[in-house]
């Protein structure tokens, strides 16, 4: 249908949500996009964050993605990551734990601050679909 978008998040090792959706929210390096049914054709890098999927039926699913890559062609929307975890499947104490512990690694190096926003990016999804 063309009221609708077909949608595929794609962690390196599985799929982890695939469904119809009425509009995907996701953070780009040019900042947050949302994606409605007939938007243009777009490919874009990725950054760890999160993505919410409203569904056909009403529903939000949230997932924390590391960086990769969203597509959108034709009312279909391909997002891969690296990693990427529904909401649901996050334990929130845990996340907020490895956030601390990021946190207190530092933020002087490219991979300490790489750890600390996928560290974010969990918490921020637990909350957000709460």
């Amino acid at each position: 249908m063309a009221d609708q978008l077909q949608v595929e998040l794609v962690a390196a090792d599985r799929l982890v949500w695939s469904g119809e959706a009425s509009m995907v929210i996701a953070r780009t390096t040019e900042g947050d996009v949302g994606i409605l049914p007939g938007h243009a054709p777009l490919l874009s890098l990725l950054v760890e964050g999160v993505v919410d999927v409203q569904t056909v039926e009403g529903e939000t699913w949230i997932a924390a993605v590391d960086a990769g890559f969203l597509s959108v062609a034709d009312n279909r929307i391909s997002i891969l990551a690296e990693r990427a975890e529904m909401s649901h499947e996050i334990d929130l104490e845990k996340a907020r734990h490895e956030l601390e512990r990021a946190q207190a690694a530092g933020e002087n190096n490219d991979e300490a601050a790489e750890a600390v926003r996928r560290a974010e990016a969990r918490v921020r999804a637990v909350e957000r679909a709460s």
